[in-house]
């Protein structure tokens, strides 16, 4: 959108009326228009005020929590949100939140290709070709139809099929029950959390949280709230295995961090991904989830797709590593960890952990947990 509205300034002769710079374009008049990127400034989104116009492009993923926080934001009065995008899947936010629950005082307007009167005959004649190789494809790419999955989705028969049991809903929180959570790590990319109970043969999916850019701390302080919010018990927090990993910002690794927190701590075993996803599909047929609790993971798991090999134009038998990864990891997590042997759980005691031995030392007359 930079590039176009600069396109478009150039093209009227208005480059003196103008200031374009990185971020954002500003006018002799007063008006500014501002870039922002929705997925990783969100929360700096929420410090914007006075806003007119705020237009989402290639809104199609953009998460529950996002708009959440988006929405509330755009306040002033007589202001308006514009979302464009092109729809895929009947279940994704954006198309919940906007076509299938369309707000008060919207205007919804379907446009498609043969609304364009400059439309060339190449691409038209792409069109009809592909209609005639691959009708259902045509109604996704040219006429804005959803998919029920995307193409090289990699859980696309465990979605359908929880879909047709019904199993994507409001789930019942057991308080009898501990609740677990399943980690994927990240600083610079997301930390993504599920929460989950076991209920007799069900597993439960009760909620799901994701950030990026914070440190352990804020996590662990997002368990405190939800706990306390919710009434939520802990049982067991399932790692990965790079959270026995030495930090150089820090003299203890992640575990270790989440352990004096006073949180019991499971690293889960280290298999392929491939393995993982195994796991995960033979589990899903017993998960219940929480549609609105678990939406941004939901988005995540239906969103996870195979790579395509740029040789062949095949998928291949890599995951696609993407903003969808991340949810979707910590679900195979979920799927390997919760099928371990449930022993006694207890503190690291690795080669890579002299710090924590120290203290395990110096706590044991006062009988700390490090101990155990």
């Amino acid at each position: 959108m930079h590039a176009l509205l600069k396109d478009q300034i150039d093209k009227l002769g208005l480059s003196s009326f103008y200031d374009v710079q990185n971020t954002r374009i500003t006018g002799a008049n007063g008006t500014e228009f501002s870039f922002e990127g929705l997925r990783h400034n969100v929360t700096k989104i929420k410090s914007y005020e006075g806003v007119d116009i705020c237009w989402v492009e290639e809104a199609r993923t953009v998460s529950k929590s996002s708009w959440d926080i988006l929405q509330p934001t755009i306040r002033k009065p007589g202001s308006e949100i514009w979302v464009s995008f092109n729809p895929e899947l009947a279940e994704d936010e954006t198309y919940k939140r906007f076509i299938t629950h369309t707000p008060t005082n919207a205007e919804v307007a379907t446009i498609n290709w043969y609304d364009n009167p400059w439309f060339p005959p190449e691409l038209q004649q792409e069109a009809l070709d592909l209609k005639a190789r691959d009708p259902i494809g045509y109604e996704t790419v040219w006429e804005g139809h959803c998919k029920q999955v995307l193409d090289g989705a990699i859980y696309a028969n465990e979605i359908l099929a929880a879909n047709a049991a019904g199993r994507f809903g409001k789930v019942p929180f057991d308080p009898s029950k501990p609740v677990h959570t399943f980690w994927d790590l990240g600083r610079a990319d997301k930390t993504a959390i599920w929460f989950a109970q076991v209920v007799g043969f069900e597993f439960r999916l009760i909620a799901y949280y994701e950030n990026r850019g914070h440190a352990l701390q804020h996590y662990i302080d997002v368990l405190r709230t939800v706990a306390e919010e919710r009434g939520y018990v802990y049982g067991e927090h399932w790692l990965p295995h790079d959270a026995r990993n030495e930090l150089l910002a820090s003299k203890r690794t992640i575990e270790q961090q989440m352990w004096d927190a006073g949180h019991r701590v499971r690293i889960v075993p280290k298999l392929t991904v491939a393995a993982g996803i195994d796991a995960a599909r033979l589990l899903f047929a017993r998960c219940w989830f929480d549609e609105d609790l678990c939406a941004d993971g939901l988005q995540a798991l239906r969103n996870y797709r195979y790579e395509v090999d740029e040789a062949t134009q095949q998928f291949s038998k890599n995951p696609l590593h993407d903003w969808a990864s991340h949810g979707a990891d910590a679900f195979r997590y979920f799927a390997v960890g919760i099928a371990e042997p449930q022993g006694p759980p207890k503190a690291q005691d690795g080669p890579n952990d002299r710090y924590a031995r120290q203290r395990r030392r110096a706590a044991q007359p006062s009988g700390s947990a490090w101990t155990a």
